[in-house]
């Protein structure tokens, strides 16, 4: 269904532009040519129907061809972020059985690092020149007939999207072809996308917070336009140029657009809807937002990787219910349940969980893991919140320890084990603390070895080598006492989070 939703635009509009990339506009029946001859390709130096296939590169067209050629061929697309250290990328080709990678020139040093590392990749496919790789996907699709799309059923794993992991190790979140269309309907119905409409790429595009939206686009026959990185000028100049009307941002890239003195309100004025998440945003940010996306409706939207960011929405118009996330999209059924598995009342605390179509098949290689967050076709989201008596949703803190920082993911866990095996560290927590820009910070609270003084510095370039740069601690605190333990020995993070939320309304920002 979701390659449908390439051929029918082809079908029924094929001269509207599908892609604006770098001064590139191709149109949807380029567009869906240009995948079937890719998926060709692919298949002709050895991607076979289920293999896992990764894809390290930048915003961009062919980022999106290969995406869709990938499914054409009948693989599994393995995005991989392209903020992750070597480590982190050895640990998701290990983990998926990636076998072939795609890689753009920004990333060609660590595709080939990782080809060293990881003599089981069988093919590299460069998808822009240079590169040196064996094969070069241009060449490819200049070479190969177009291919028929493989027939898959809608069950069939569509692709493994990793997030973080409460075991220090990302989970790679299982969607199939059913769940990716289900979230792109949702999205498109409850976010009212008009037909045809113009999309910019300014969040990363391995993140489902992205792709969700690239695939209600999609379906809608609209227009892609690319930025490789996010810069508010240049995000203000593309959207002004090609007149885009759908925007997707987490607060903090609001909050960068709102103080520069390059962006105004003209530039945006194109813009119809302006999509947000990944972190509530303050009140002051979000009403100079609505001045400066004068002609946008807001709506905010709460989800998950494991809900392919679908679940929850809060449109412009119903955003006096102070502290409110939304309320449930269409096709999705919003719970709240108690400790003892019981359905919350109003305005009673439990953990929220999420059910519908979209919703993942579980975590690859991770049953115990799926056991714990798919329970009776619901996502446990690990958010703690209640719903009220119009069916609006409010989040109070989360069950599970996870920092949210600039429409991140971020697990202490990972970053602990990561400061941990610093020399000068006897004891590390990681939490999350408030931050005007980032929503919350990665703070880290070490205990020292005898007789060491570690310095902020010292902790962030060691990190930086092992985990992603947003993971890194942003802030540093030195304890000379032993952290505080609960009776089976557990660090007691509430004790350490207090001081920094102590006049917050909820404990999350």
């Amino acid at each position: 269904m979701i390659l449908e939703s390439v051929r029918r635009a082809a079908r029924l509009t094929p001269n509207a532009i599908a892609t604006i990339d770098s001064g590139r506009e191709r149109t949807h029946a380029e567009f869906c040519d240009r995948i079937a001859r890719l998926a060709a390709g692919l298949t002709r130096i050895g991607v076979k129907p289920r293999s896992k296939v990764g894809l390290l590169a930048q915003n961009a067209d062919h980022f999106l061809e290969s995406l869709y050629a990938i499914w054409w061929a009948g693989a599994v697309a393995v995005p991989m972020n392209t903020r992750w250290a070597l480590p982190e990328h050895l640990y998701s080709i290990d983990d998926a059985g990636i076998s072939f990678l795609l890689f753009d020139g920004a990333f060609a040093e660590m595709a080939y690092r990782c080809a060293e590392a990881r003599p089981s990749l069988q093919g590299m496919v460069a998808l822009t020149p240079g590169s040196g790789a064996a094969h070069d996907a241009d060449a490819l699709i200049r070479s190969t007939p177009p291919a028929s799309p493989f027939q898959q059923s809608l069950n069939d794993i569509a692709g493994v999207f990793y997030t973080g992991g409460t075991t220090g190790f990302p989970k790679g979140v299982v969607h199939t072809a059913a769940s990716l269309f289900a979230a792109a309907l949702t999205i498109a119905l409850d976010a009212q996308y008009p037909h045809g409409a113009r999309y910019i790429h300014a969040l990363p595009m391995f993140h489902l917070g992205d792709l969700g939206h690239t695939f209600a686009v999609t379906v809608l026959g609209g227009s892609h336009v690319f930025m490789p990185r996010f810069d508010p000028t240049a995000y203000s100049d593309l959207v002004r140029k090609h007149q885009v009307q759908i925007c997707s941002l987490v607060p903090s890239m609001i909050g960068t657009l709102v103080d520069s003195a390059d962006v105004r309100p003209d530039h945006l004025q194109s813009v119809r809807i302006l999509i947000y998440g990944g972190a509530p945003i303050e009140e002051e940010r979000q009403a100079s937002a609505r001045r400066l996306f004068a002609g946008a409706r807001l709506v905010q939207v709460f989800g998950q990787t494991e809900t392919c960011g679908a679940g929850v929405m809060l449109p412009d118009d119903q955003s006096g219910r102070q502290g409110a996330v939304g309320r449930s999209s269409v096709g999705c059924e919003i719970s709240v349940i108690r400790s003892d598995g019981g359905q919350a009342g109003e305005g009673e605390v439990g953990e929220i969980c999420i059910r519908g179509a979209f919703v993942m098949s579980g975590y690859l290689n991770k049953d115990v893991e799926t056991a714990s967050a798919l329970r009776n076709g619901r996502v446990h989201t690990g958010d703690a919140g209640y719903l009220d008596a119009d069916g609006y949703l409010y989040i109070c803190d989360r069950v599970k320890d996870m920092i949210i920082s600039g429409g991140e993911n971020v697990y202490s866990a990972e970053v602990e084990r990561a400061v941990a095996t610093h020399p000068k560290v006897a004891e590390v927590a990681v939490i999350g603390v408030p931050d005007a820009h980032w929503g919350e910070r990665v703070h880290a609270i070490i205990v020292p070895k005898p007789g060491t003084e570690p310095t902020y510095e010292e902790i962030y370039q060691h990190c930086k080598r092992l985990i992603a740069g947003y993971k890194t601690p942003r802030s540093l605190e030195i304890r000379r006492s032993p952290l505080p333990l609960s009776a089976v020995g557990k660090i007691l993070k509430n004790e350490l989070r207090k001081p920094y939320w102590r006049d917050k309304e909820r404990q999350v920002n």
